[in-house]
């Protein structure tokens, strides 16, 4: 896990890395998720992905998957 905290925020392009960020506070991370989300414009086959570090758990992601 990041010193930055614990919550890691992941976004893709084709399966590519193209951006992510840490923060300690789970509800900072929610809102930069969101806000990810809205901006991806034209990021081909964009995918935002937020985890819970200390647990390995997935809280959202974006696009769902069905």
């Amino acid at each position: 896990m990041s010193g930055a905290g614990r919550y890691h925020l992941l976004l893709t392009s084709e399966g590519r890395a193209v951006q992510h960020g840490w923060w300690s506070n789970e509800a900072v991370a929610r809102d930069k998720c969101w806000r990810w989300i809205g901006s991806v414009g034209t990021v081909a086959t964009p995918r935002v992905t937020l985890t819970d570090e200390e647990t390995s758990t997935v809280l959202t992601s974006w696009p769902e998957t069905s």
